[in-house]
C-alpha cells in the first residue's frame, strides 16, 4: 500500500530559536517497518516549511492509501488540517494520527477531528504494521492493539499495546527518506538509544507514554547506526534519550566502541544530575561528546519536591561544577510557575541559574500536557486557564498559580532570559572560552525572545548591561 507519513507545519518555538527542526525520527522507524512491503514517503512540512497548498500538492503527486500524521500538544490543529486536506482530495484515504497528544487525548482526538479515522496510542512500530496487514486483507481492527477507531458511528478502542521489549529489532529509521538537516553547516541526525523512564516528574508524560522501566539497545547496536550515519555524511549527532546516561556501563561500552571503530563524530546527549560522574563524563569527551543537557528545574528543594524531580541542589552544583571542569558544554533547563511556586521561589531559580552558570540555560513555563500528573493536578484545581492547545508552548503561560498574574509570570520568563544572558561575565566569558559562534546564536534566540515580548526592562539591559536585581 502507498502510504505518506506527514510532519505538520506549524509555530515551533524550537525551529523559531535554532533556526532547525529536528527530523520526525519517529516517522523513520515506522517507514523502516513498512518499506519491505509498501511503497512509504515522508513529508517533513515543519523542517521544510510546506504551506498547506505545498501540502496538499505532495499528497496529490503521491496519491496515497494511506496518510499517517504525528502531533505534539502545540500542533494538533494542524495535524487536523492535515487530515481534512487528505479526506478532501480523496474521502477513501485512511487517516492515522500517533504521537504523545493523542495516546492521552484518543477518543478526545476523534472527537475533535472528524477526518481522522484512526489514533495509534503508544508505540507505534508494531501497530502500524499489523494496522497495514489488517488494510490489505480487509481485516477486522478489533485484533489491532493499541488503537482508538470509528465504528459504526461509534468511538472504539482496543487494549494498550505491550512495550517492545527488545529495541534491537527495531530496525534502523529510513534516514533516506528524511530531509537532511544542517546546524553550523554541519550535517547532523537524532538518534535515539532507549525508551521508559523510571522517574516521575510531574510535568513530563514520558514514563507513561514509553513506560517505568527503562530499555536500552545494546551499545554494538548503537554503534552500528552511528557508522551508518556517519557514511552518509553525517558530522554530528543529538542522542534524544530521556537520560543517556542512566546505565553507566553501556555508556561506557558504547564510548569503548566509538573509540574502537575510531568513530569521527561530535554528539550531545541529556543526563540527569546525579546519573552522571567525572570518570563518565571524561570518557564521553573523550569519544566526541561535546555537550551535556541536565534538568535541574528549579532553584529551592522545596519546588523541586513539589516536582517530584528526585534531585538536591547540591547534586546539581555538583553535576554542573564536574562537568565544565571536563571541559563539556553544559545546557540547563528550569521551569517557572510550578503550582506551589512565588515571586520570591522564580528568583531564586533565576539566581540559581547564574550561581550554576552552565554554558547554556533554558527557561520554560509549566506547561499541565495531556498525560501528566501536573495536568490532572491542574484539571482537578480548575486551574487550566486555556484548552486551546496551541498555545501549550512552554512560553504562554496557561495555568493559574495563586497569586501571580499570568503577566508576571511571563515578565519572569523574559526576565530570566534577560538576567542569565546579557550580562558582561556571560559575554566575556564565551567570547575567552572561543565559543562565539555557540553563543552567538543563544544570545540570538534569547535577544529574539526577549524582544518580541516588547520588555521594557531589556531596553535598560540593553543599553547598560546592568546585571543588579535578585542579588
Amino acid at each position: 500500500m502507498r502510504t505518506m507519513f506527514i510532519q505538520p507545519n506549524y509555530p515551533s518555538v524550537v525551529k523559531k530559536v535554532l533556526g532547525e527542526a529536528a527530523h520526525p525520527l519517529g516517522f523513520g522507524y515506522l517507514a523502516s517497518v513498512l518499506r519491505e512491503r509498501n511503497e512509504v514517503k515522508i513529508v517533513d512540512a515543519l523542517g521544510l516549511d510546506y504551506n498547506p497548498d505545498e501540502v496538499t500538492s505532495k499528497i496529490k503527486k503521491f496519491d496515497p492509501e494511506v496518510i499517517g500524521v504525528t502531533a505534539t500538544t502545540p500542533s494538533i490543529y494542524k495535524a487536523y488540517d492535515v487530515a481534512r486536506i487528505a479526506k478532501d482530495i480523496n474521502p477513501d484515504i485512511k487517516t492515522i494520527i500517533g504521537g504523545p497528544h493523542v495516546t492521552f487525548t484518543a477518543k478526545e482526538t476523534l472527537k475533535e477531528c472528524e477526518h481522522l479515522d484512526i489514533v495509534v496510542r503508544g508505540e507505534g512500530e508494531e501497530t502500524v504494521r499489523e494496522l497495514s496487514d489488517a488494510f490489505e486483507k480487509e481485516g477486522d481492527l478489533k485484533s489491532v492493539l493499541g488503537i482508538t477507531f470509528r465504528e459504526d458511528g461509534k468511538i472504539a478502542e482496543t487494549g494498550d499495546r505491550p512495550l517492545i521489549k527488545n529495541l534491537d529489532e527495531i530496525p534502523f529509521p529510513a534516514y533516506d527518506l528524511l530531509p537532511e538537516l544542517k546546524f553550523d553547516d554541519k550535517k547532523y541526525a537524532v538518534m535515539m538509544t532507549s525508551r521508559g523512564c523510571p522517574f516521575n516528574c510531574i510535568f513530563c508524560s514520558s514514563s507513561l507514554l514509553c513506560g517505568k522501566v527503562w530499555r536500552g539497545r545494546s551499545p554494538e547496536n548503537v554503534v552500528e547506526e552511528m557508522s551508518i550515519l556517519k557514511s552518509r555524511g553525517i558530522d554530528e549527532i543529538e542522542f534524544l534519550d530521556d537520560t543517556f546516561t542512566l546505565n553507566r556501563k553501556r555508556v561506557e561500552k558504547i564510548c569503548d566502541l566509538i573509540k574502537r571503530e575510531k568513530l569521527d563524530v561530535s554528539w550531545s546527549c541529556s543526563s540527569r544530575v546525579n546519573t552522571i560522574n567525572r570518570e563518565m563524563a571524561e570518557k564521553m569527551k573523550s569519544v566526541g561528546c561535546h555537550t551535556v543537557y541536565m534538568g535541574v528545574e528549579s532553584g529551592t528543594e522545596r519546588i523541586l519536591k513539589i516536582i517530584s524531580k528526585g534531585i538536591t541542589l547540591k547534586e546539581a552544583e555538583k553535576a554542573v561544577k564536574m562537568v565544565k571542569e571536563v571541559g563539556l558544554n553544559s545546557v540547563c533547563s528550569f521551569v517557572l510557575g510550578i503550582p506551589g511556586e512565588t515571586i520570591e521561589t522564580m528568583k531564586k531559580t533565576i539566581n540559581f541559574a547564574k550561581k550554576l552558570n552552565p554554558t547554556f540555560a533554558q527557561f520554560t513555563l509549566a506547561t499541565p500536557y495531556p498525560g501528566t500528573r501536573l495536568f490532572e493536578i491542574a484539571k482537578e484545581k480548575g486551574s487550566l486557564l486555556t484548552k486551546d492547545w496551541s498555545r501549550y508552548t512552554t512560553l504562554d503561560p496557561v495555568m493559574k498559580i495563586p497569586g501571580i498574574a499570568a503577566k508576571e509570570l511571563k515578565s519572569m520568563l523574559t526576565k530570566a532570559y534577560i538576567k542569565f544572558y546579557f550580562t558582561p561575565r556571560k559575554i566575556l566569558e564565551q567570547l575567552k572560552d572561543g565559543r562565539f559562534s555557540i553563543i552567538k546564536k543563544a544570545f540570538s534566540a534569547a535577544y529574539k525572545y526577549v524582544r518580541s515580548q516588547g520588555h521594557e526592562e531589556f531596553k535598560h539591559e540593553e543599553s547598560g548591561l546592568t546585571n543588579n536585581e535578585y542579588q
